[in-house]
């Protein structure tokens, strides 16, 4: 799950697997795969980032055990 910041300041977690679509309108809308939308701060290049960090670190601490 990755964290993210709503345009209003609010802080959200996301499960990225769940994640259907992002795209810049300018801003950033998040539609889930259940159809919510959420409008984040972040672009979506910093979302892939995020998304690619946090599966790198969940198959480090796979790889621990």
């Amino acid at each position: 799950m990755i964290i993210l910041n709503r345009i209003n300041g609010t802080v959200i977690l996301i499960n990225e697997n769940f994640m259907e679509i992002a795209e810049e309108t300018p801003d950033t809308v998040i539609t889930m795969q259940n159809g919510h939308s959420y409008l984040v701060k972040e672009t979506v290049e910093e979302i892939m980032n995020k998304s690619a960090e946090f599966r790198r670190k969940c198959l480090k601490d796979d790889n621990l055990n």
